[in-house]
């Protein structure tokens, strides 16, 4: 268990825009910054980072929070390893009690995995760097490719001793589970043996956005076409390959400063571009480019250039991937290489200045680019340039910017010498075929529906608010404890000879005062919990909830803190304010007026339900005596709500 102590040295020095800011690109918009939420495709930013608060709040899926909650939803961690993981990154010791048996195991599984991948990293750096065979193998080659030493330190390269359990025993030895092994995809596991995923390969780590190993790439430097050349880490707990682009934790600060990110095809590629002094550049390493990938860059630039070697067919094969990127709303450029070059062997021949020309100077647009290099193939051939026009013309489709599309039609007309009203014409026909596909009535019973708030209902969820519902009131009697508990108003009394006076109490003590009176307790149980914190002898602030350790508790205060309430909502709800400083009993007193009047409609509706059922004279005569007190509950709030009763 950690400090308390500990804790709030965390909070205090966590910035939740240096927190946020490392994983997508925020940009000032007035005192708040906006970006791409990261936990909801957007092409619209609609995720604010307050400062001033600590807070981040998405209007588009309602996803909010502190620092720490920030880390938690997207590392997908527990609370202690979110403040531990912020604790590492603010350079702040912790200090922790001992924990259970069962908060250790919790803890351990995830972290373990993490452990075990940055072991295995400094094994095989000390490995390329301190044995015979590392540094006449693993160290030799990377040299022969042109790296430097700080190059090879930065990237942390290694090698993996060729022997068939060289690593396995080695992290044995120094006390590491064989079970978090196998599942680090580190060491194999077979019927009977155990043995080295990776054994006679030099070495690439893969790391997440925050700098943690999570995987690797090996690299056999042996001929023998029997053995793959490049073996990469499975899929585990830590890392999804379709997530993560390799060398991005080194490329996101260039990214943001570049406003563009260079996508290139391997390990060796990102690393010669960064020795070239060429740091936006990131790599799917192998794989297909992925939607999650293309969402990924995203969050840092809305500009991918892709660099290619010289390989038309490899080059044809990746348009499926480039239409994702144009799917998202994306703007991308192509850079094709000489022949046989690629971004690792030219940036290595030119020097840095030329390389930076060079790709400032021929890289083209995608539609640009994809047209002119199969027009060229095909225009002697009517069918195939035909199937040509309308593979473009589905590519341009799939933008979702119209007056990129239209740029595009104009640009692929003139190229390939087609009336633009036809190739016009071709792009609906697609554009209406697909909303045809999609806008079918089985697939609306899954889609989320935004309220103006941004909270997430889904159709066959949503609830139905019934006029007897409490919520809304509930919720306004905890936005002003939440924000004017301790602002002071005046109330009536009497002094010691019983003469009627004024005192002053905080907003806090006047609401509790009065809802404890008329023992009146909250349907909404979420409700009920923050204000009983509230009773306690020593008030409790705004980020003392904001920080709260249960995530429903803080989730609920950053909402009520971020939320937009304007002068119209205080009226519809029957809070006259004219502003939220200004009269501040009178809107007070507005909101527990009608707190009141709700909760008498509801024993109203009970007490009707009731006799409706009652068989007994007695029981009737009580029930009725029930109802009138009750009416006249009603009659008092509806005049102190300036609202007319109606027969």
């Amino acid at each position: 268990m950690i400090h308390k102590e500990t804790i709030d040295k965390i909070f205090d020095a966590s910035r939740i825009e240096e927190v946020v800011g490392d994983f997508i690109t925020l940009k000032k918009r007035g005192i708040n910054l906006l970006g791409l939420c990261p936990f909801h495709n957007e092409k619209t930013p609609s995720f604010t980072v307050s400062p001033v608060k600590g807070i981040y709040k998405c209007f588009g899926c309602g996803k909010g929070g502190n620092a720490v909650n920030f880390i938690m939803d997207h590392e997908l961690l527990t609370y202690p390893d979110a403040l531990r993981y912020l604790a590492r990154k603010y350079n702040i010791e912790i200090e922790e009690e001992e924990q259970s048996p069962e908060e250790l195991e919790s803890q351990n599984a995830r972290e373990s995995l993490y452990i075990v991948s940055a072991f295995a990293q400094k094994q095989f750096t000390n490995d390329l760097y301190h044995t015979d065979e590392g540094k006449a193998i693993g160290l030799s080659y990377f040299r022969e490719r042109g790296f430097r030493e700080d190059i090879i330190e930065k990237f942390q390269l290694g090698y993996s001793i060729d022997k068939w359990r060289a690593f396995t025993d080695t992290a044995l030895k120094a006390g590491y589970q064989l079970d978090y092994l196998v599942k680090a995809g580190l060491t194999i596991a077979g019927e009977e043996k155990t043995f080295d995923r990776f054994s006679g390969r030099v070495m690439f780590p893969i790391h997440n956005v925050t700098g943690r190993v999570i995987g690797f790439g090996g690299r056999t430097l042996k001929t023998d076409k029997k053995t793959s050349k490049y073996v990469n880490s499975p899929e585990t707990d830590i890392y999804h390959k379709s997530f993560v682009l390799y060398g991005l934790y080194y490329a996101k600060k260039g990214i943001i400063a570049a406003d563009n990110c260079y996508l290139v095809e391997g390990y060796t590629d990102v690393i010669s571009m960064h020795q070239a002094g060429i740091e936006n550049v990131v790599s799917s390493s192998g794989t297909s480019l992925t939607v999650e990938q293309i969402r990924l860059i995203r969050r840092y630039t809305q500009n991918i250039t892709i660099l290619y070697d010289g390989d038309n067919a490899g080059i044809k094969a990746s348009f499926r991937g480039i239409d994702l990127v144009l799917e998202e709303g994306m703007n991308v450029k192509v850079l094709l290489f000489p022949d046989g070059e690629d971004p690792d062997s030219f940036s290595k021949r030119v020097s840095q200045e030329e390389l930076k020309t060079f790709i400032s100077e021929n890289s083209k647009d995608f539609i640009a680019f994809k047209t002119q290099l199969l027009f060229e193939e095909v225009k002697h051939d009517p069918i195939k340039k035909a199937t040509l026009i309308k593979e473009i013309v589905e590519s341009v489709a799939i933008i979702p910017e119209a007056i990129m599309r239209s740029v595009y039609i104009k640009e692929c007309s003139r190229i390939m010498d087609v009336d633009e009203q036809v190739l016009l014409s071709e792009l609906n026909k697609i554009r209406r075929k697909k909303v045809t596909d999609t806008a079918k009535p089985e697939s609306f019973a899954q889609e989320p529906i935004l309220s103006s708030e941004g909270i997430d209902y889904s159709v066959e969820k949503k609830k139905e608010v019934l006029f007897d519902d409490c919520e809304e009131q509930e919720k306004e009697i905890i936005y002003f404890l939440l924000k004017y508990s301790d602002q002071k108003i005046l109330t009536d009394a009497e002094d010691e000879e019983g003469r009627p006076t004024e005192v002053e109490v905080s907003v806090a003590d006047f609401i509790i005062q009065d809802l404890n009176n008329d023992r009146i307790k909250f349907d909404n149980t979420l409700y009920q919990r923050f204000f009983d914190l509230y009773t306690n002898p020593e008030l409790p602030t705004e980020n003392y909830f904001i920080q709260h350790v249960e995530k429903e508790i803080s989730q609920l205060a950053i909402d009520l803190v971020s939320s937009p309430h304007s002068l119209s909502d205080w009226e519809r709800h029957g809070i006259f304010v004219i502003t939220e400083d200004q009269f501040l009993k009178k809107a007070v007193l507005k909101t527990i007026y009608a707190l009141k009047s709700k909760k008498i409609q509801k024993m109203l509706l009970e007490n009707h339900r009731k006799i409706k059922d009652c068989k007994g004279d007695e029981e009737i005569m009580r029930l009725l005596v029930e109802r009138k007190q009750l009416e006249e509950g009603k009659k008092l709030y509806s005049s102190l709500l300036g609202r007319p009763i109606i027969k």
